[in-house]
C-alpha cells in the first residue's frame, strides 16, 4: 500500500516539513554522486557514492568501537560480504580517519541510495509531517523529527552493534512521525495506492489501518533486502510515544474533514 494524500486539513503551512524534503533533494541531486550523475548525465560513478557513503553516513561499529572503520573492515564489508567485521584493536589505518562518526548520525538522516528511495520517503513525510508540524508547532516539529532519527540510528546499533554497513536515509525519522500521527489522527481517511497481484485499486483507509500494517510488515523485511527494519521499528515506537504524550497533556485543534464522494 502506498499513501497518496490524507484528508486533514493543516492551519498553517508546514514550513519545517518542506525545509527537511528540500533539503533532502538538494543534498541528493548537488551533493552525492549519484544524484550528481542524473543532473549532468556523468558515467557510472557507483565507486564515488560508495565511497561518499563511507566517509558521510553513520555505521554501527563506528558509533560503539568511537573510531571510522579500517581499511581492513571495509575491505571485509565489501569484498567478502562479511557485515560484522568490526575489530576491536584495529589492525590497519582508518579509511576516513578525518570522519566526525557522531555528526554521521543527523548527515545520515538526509542522504538517499536513489532517487526512488528519496521520492518514496519524502512522499511519507509530507502526508504525514504537515500534521505532525501543524499539531507540535515548527520548532517542536523539527526536535522531535530529529530526535526520532537518533531513536531509530539507536535501535538499529543496539541490535546490530558489530555491523559495517552504512546507514542512510530518512525513514528512521519518518516513522517517528508516522507513529506520531498514528496516536494523533487514527480515524483519518488517507487515499492509497494498493496492490494485490497484479490487481491495482485506490482506497480510502483509515491511517490506524495503513500504518499499523506498514509498522508489522517491518518484521517481515527480507535481511537481504538492505531495509534497516529495526530503525523504522524504532522511529516509530518513540513517536508513538511522544504522540501519545502530547494527546495527554495538549487539546487538539484540528478536526479531519468529511471523506469526500467519489
Amino acid at each position: 500500500m502506498i499513501p497518496l494524500k490524507d484528508y486533514n486539513p493543516t492551519s498553517r503551512r508546514a514550513w519545517v516539513t518542506l525545509g527537511i524534503i528540500i533539503a533532502c533533494a538538494a543534498i541528493y541531486f548537488l551533493v552525492q554522486p549519484s544524484g550528481q550523475q542524473v543532473l549532468v548525465q556523468q558515467k557510472d560513478n557507483s565507486g564515488a557514492e560508495l565511497k561518499f557513503t563511507f566517509a558521510h553516513a553513520a555505521i554501527p561499529c563506528e558509533l560503539v568501537r568511537g573510531r571510522p572503520l579500517t581499511a581492513d573492515e571495509v575491505d571485509a564489508t565489501l569484498s567478502s560480504g562479511d557485515t560484522n567485521h568490526c575489530d576491536v584493536e584495529p589492525p590497519t589505518q582508518e579509511v576516513f580517519p578525518n570522519k566526525n562518526i557522531y555528526l554521521a548520525v543527523l548527515y545520515s538522516m538526509f542522504l538517499h541510495g536513489s532517487i526512488l528511495h528519496l521520492a518514496g520517503n519524502m512522499l511519507f513525510l509530507w502526508i504525514f509531517g504537515n500534521n505532525i508540524e501543524d499539531r507540535a508547532g515548527s520548532i517542536r516539529y523539527l526536535i522531535f523529527y530529529l530526535a526520532a532519527g537518533l531513536a531509530a540510528t539507536a535501535t538499529f546499533v543496539a541490535l546490530d552493534p558489530h555491523g559495517t554497513v552504512p546507514m542512510i536515509g530518512a525513514s528512521g525519522a519518518i516513522a517517528g512521525v508516522m507513529g506520531a500521527y498514528l496516536v494523533l489522527f487514527p480515524n483519518v481517511r488517507i487515499r492509497s495506492l494498493i496492490f494485490l497481484g497484479f490487481i491495482v485499486f485506490f482506497r480510502d483507509l483509515q491511517a490506524k489501518w495503513l500504518l499499523v500494517f506498514w509498522f508489522v510488515l517491518q518484521f517481515f523485511t527480507s535481511p537481504s533486502s538492505g531495509v534497516a527494519w529495526t530503525a523504522h521499528v524504532g522511529g516509530f515506537v518513540f513517536g508513538a510515544i511522544i504522540g501519545l504524550i502530547w494527546r495527554m497533556t495538549t487539546k487538539p485543534h484540528l478536526r479531519p474533514s468529511p471523506r469526500p464522494a467519489f
